[in-house]
């Protein structure tokens, strides 16, 4: 594979605005919980409404083109499988990779009654990728944005995908929506980049063939200003006890109710 010169530069810049979504360390310092942590319980939702109301989107439409029947699947970041079991008729085994053990038992559970044989893997990817096999096709959904090192992210995923590989990924980072209530609540600044327009030139000047669809997220980010407002002050960092407060911050700023995202798709054989 012929890489581009500018790859490394891309992939440079990746890093670095990720790292620039860093919390400041004294607001950081001051959290309840977790800014970062993410809920079992509200993957679980959304894997189980993928799985009642499948998505005829691009991709799920690209991932089962490239998926032979009773093929192999390797899903990197599956969370519980909202990105990969709706296609459980035509999986002969899943391969699934996340760094929560929770979110994989919760794959687990639902894969045995689909009747899918997976096999999981808890771990960062690329680091327990010789733990997996090659796989006929191969997802990555809305993980990108958690990869400080994507060049290598890509690499081993085109490297253990005989077929095609599908990412998708939010139009701009998934807390991007929060910078008015950081420059509320604390008076920062919050990034702009990366976006998946930095992916796509990333994926391209590593010498993948890669395709681009984009289109309005099939889903609303929320369903209330209540579940809205807790989530905010997880991730603000603020007392949870404040969520009455959040929710009218964010009325005045007119933010609910909220646009949908633009996802996109990129995809290469």
């Amino acid at each position: 594979m012929l890489v581009s010169m500018d790859a490394e530069e891309l992939a440079t810049r990746w890093r670095e605005r990720l790292d620039s979504w860093a919390i400041p360390p004294e607001i950081l310092a001051k959290a309840p919980v977790d800014p970062w942590s993410h809920s079992p319980e509200r993957f679980g939702t959304r894997t189980d409404r993928a799985l009642a109301e499948p998505d005829d989107g691009p991709t799920m439409t690209r991932l089962s083109e490239g998926l032979p029947d009773k093929g192999t699947l390797l899903d990197v970041g599956s969370g519980p499988g909202a990105s990969s079991l709706p296609l459980h008729a035509r999986i002969g085994h899943l391969y699934a990779v996340d760094t929560s053990a929770s979110m994989l038992e919760g794959l687990t559970a639902r894969a045995e009654k689909l009747g899918v044989p997976v096999t999981t893997v808890v771990g960062r990817w690329p680091d327990v990728a010789d733990r997996v096999p090659v796989a006929d096709a191969a997802v990555a959904a809305h993980v990108v944005y958690n990869v400080p090192d994507l060049a290598a992210f890509l690499r081993a995923l085109d490297g253990h995908t005989q077929g095609r590989v599908v990412l998708e990924l939010p139009h701009r980072h998934p807390m991007s929506w929060m910078a008015p209530l950081w420059q509320h609540f604390h008076g920062v600044d919050r990034p702009v980049r990366p976006i998946a327009e930095d992916c796509v030139a990333l994926a391209a000047a590593l010498g993948f063939a890669v395709h681009v669809e984009e289109r309005e997220a099939p889903l609303e980010r929320f369903t209330s200003l209540e579940e809205l407002a807790a989530s905010v002050c997880r991730r603000v960092c603020l007392d949870p006890a404040r969520a009455e407060e959040v929710a009218g911050t964010v009325v005045e700023l007119g933010m609910w109710p909220m646009p949908r995202d633009r996802w996109v798709t990129i995809w290469w054989e």
